[in-house]
């Protein structure tokens, strides 16, 4: 007995297929897309409702048997050509070290909101080394990996009607999960135990400007105007494969920060030392530019030694943990906590957009915000 079609919905041995008209964007024409292998007649028929209503809304994608991994794999030498290295080198070590051995098999059309909630609670409980859980924080990291990948696979390739991504529960990244912030005194104890050693300025200045790491390894004296009391971040300085790269800010653009006189005097005082150190050196001296923040030798310093040197300090001051970027929250949280508004903080710190920094920063600004009724009432009593 030979299967009929009825209303684009057919039986085909032990399966059941459907089929939907689908204009050619090349040429225009009407062609029948024929999709199987559903073991219903009533799974078929939603897939083609479905799909119908994909074709009116112009989202219609073929059916493909790509998987995570494959369509991974590709996105890493196609989509993330344009991207810092570093940037780049997380999306790898995110996608080969968490993604792909846990959901890298499946098809990427059958991912759903539901498979990605469950990939991160995997995560959280057993993702790290030796099948321990997961930090929040990392596992957020890879949310956010996963969010740009499949976003591309709807916005560039079309291979996705829509982010499964963007609907899964994704892990809550609290204040204890990003440890506490310092209190300004704090980091002023911080900040006296680093004056003593040879690489006191770049904390200080690290703690004063709210720069990134990277930023302020690869400042030249030549972006630093002491008189006018500012310098300018144009560059950023990062470790790829174990190799110093240098490159632009993160946002691609530079910006300039207005320095207070105490961080100004520091770094008068940290030129001096440097250039006493290149007269000790004499021949040796290996400095071939005018680094602001370099080794004895006047070699450049490795990324990583003044976040080891941080975290030495921290150790031995009996403070709260801390990390090397942390001085970077104190600085936007001490500021927005004094009142200064959120465009101006986006700025300093090299935020392309203030959404970020209202985002990064929401339970700060949800703090600031506790005693606003009582300023607006203060200031109604006192007036006649």
């Amino acid at each position: 007995m030979t299967a009929k079609l009825r209303d684009g919905v057919m039986k085909r041995g032990a399966s059941w297929s459907y089929v939907v008209r689908v204009r050619d964007a090349s040429t225009g024409r009407s062609l029948p897309k024929w999709v199987g292998g559903f073991r219903t007649e009533a799974a078929a028929k939603e897939a083609r409702d479905n799909a119908r209503v994909a074709v009116r809304r112009g989202e219609y994608v073929d059916r493909s048997s790509v998987t995570v991994a494959e369509y991974l794999r590709e996105w890493l030498l196609t989509h993330s050509v344009a991207v810092k290295p570093k940037t780049l080198s997380g999306y790898r070590y995110d996608v080969e070290r968490y993604v792909i051995p846990h959901i890298g098999g499946m098809r990427l059309q059958s991912v759903r909101p539901a498979t990605v909630s469950k990939f991160y609670r995997a995560l959280l409980d057993r993702g790290g080394r030796g099948e321990k859980p997961l930090s929040p924080r990392t596992v957020d990291h890879v949310h956010r990996t996963l969010r740009k990948a499949l976003g591309d696979a709807v916005r560039v390739d079309q291979s996705l009607t829509s982010n499964p991504v963007e609907r899964a529960t994704r892990p809550h990244v609290g204040q204890e999960d990003r440890g506490g912030v310092w209190t300004p005194a704090q980091l002023n104890e911080f900040l006296g135990l680093a004056s003593a050693h040879r690489l006191g300025a770049f904390y200080r200045l690290a703690a004063y400007t709210g720069a990134r790491r990277g930023e302020l390894l690869h400042l030249r004296w030549a972006d630093v105007d002491l008189e006018a009391s500012e310098v300018t971040f144009s560059g950023s300085t990062a470790v790829i494969d174990g190799q110093r790269v240098e490159g632009t800010t993160k946002g691609g653009r530079s910006r300039v920060v207005s320095l207070d006189s105490g961080t100004v005097d520091v770094l008068r005082e940290h030129r001096k030392a440097q250039l006493v150190e290149r007269m000790a050196a004499g021949r040796w001296w290996t400095g071939e530019d005018d680094l602001v923040f370099r080794a004895q030798d006047g070699s450049a310093l490795h990324p990583d030694s003044v976040t080891a040197l941080a975290r030495k300090l921290v150790a031995t001051s009996g403070l709260p943990p801390g990390r090397l970027h942390d001085l970077r929250h104190v600085h936007a949280t001490t500021l927005l906590l004094a009142g200064v508004p959120v465009h101006v903080v986006a700025a300093r710190l090299g935020h392309a957009d203030p959404a970020i920094t209202l985002r990064v920063y929401a339970h700060v600004l949800r703090e600031q915000a506790a005693g606003v009724a009582e300023v607006f009432a203060r200031a109604l009593e006192g007036s006649p």
